[in-house]
């Protein structure tokens, strides 16, 4: 990349970043190009869509929760390890208002940018789900697509909630332990 180019490059990245920190993932792309000091047209050509920006932005956040997860493997308590890295997802998740909504919009669609980049994070728990299974502490047919939704869902509802800081906590937590005796009343 010549470098005019990547300063473009990295000015919209930076951008990006802030105006999705500002106004969540649907900020108005016209305005980071214009922030940034470039045409729309150069945004595009860097970023054929939004998804592929948003995962030029969070990359880094991604291949911190990576290094998170593999840091986890050695964990003495498999399903411990699970949980602590389940709540990073949603930390992170948490943090841009509607990554949440989009991280579950493209779950549905393997040619979406947004999913290709999730692929690794799916791996990641994946290992750490097996490792968890394997020592009889999450049930066999559990599955990583259903913990990565359930972390998704969680961080929409902390999004809408945002006076409720202990929420996430409240909310995967319940996932966890489920409805203790709710079969004895349900009868």
């Amino acid at each position: 990349m010549r470098a005019d180019a990547r300063r473009n490059y990295e000015r919209l990245l930076s951008e990006a970043r802030t105006a999705f920190t500002q106004h969540g993932t649907d900020a108005s792309l016209e305005d980071i190009a214009r922030r940034a000091g470039v045409g729309i047209g150069t945004l595009y050509r860097h970023f054929p869509n939004r998804y592929v920006l948003m995962c030029a932005v969070f990359q880094g956040e991604v291949d911190g929760l990576l290094a998170f997860s593999r840091e986890l493997l050695d964990a003495d308590q498999p399903c411990g390890a699970l949980v602590r890295w389940l709540r990073a997802i949603i930390a992170h998740a948490s943090t841009y208002r509607g990554l949440a909504r989009a991280l579950m919009s493209a779950s549905h669609d393997s040619s979406s940018a947004l999913s290709r980049c999730s692929v690794p994070m799916r791996e990641a728990g994946s290992a750490l789900l097996v490792r968890a299974q394997q020592a009889g502490a999450v049930r066999s047919d559990v599955e990583i697509a259903d913990l990565m939704q359930l972390t998704n869902a969680i961080a929409l509802a902390v999004e809408e909630s945002p006076g409720d800081p202990a929420l996430a906590d409240r909310l995967l937590t319940l996932t966890l332990t489920g409805l203790k005796g709710a079969e004895s009343r349900a009868g």
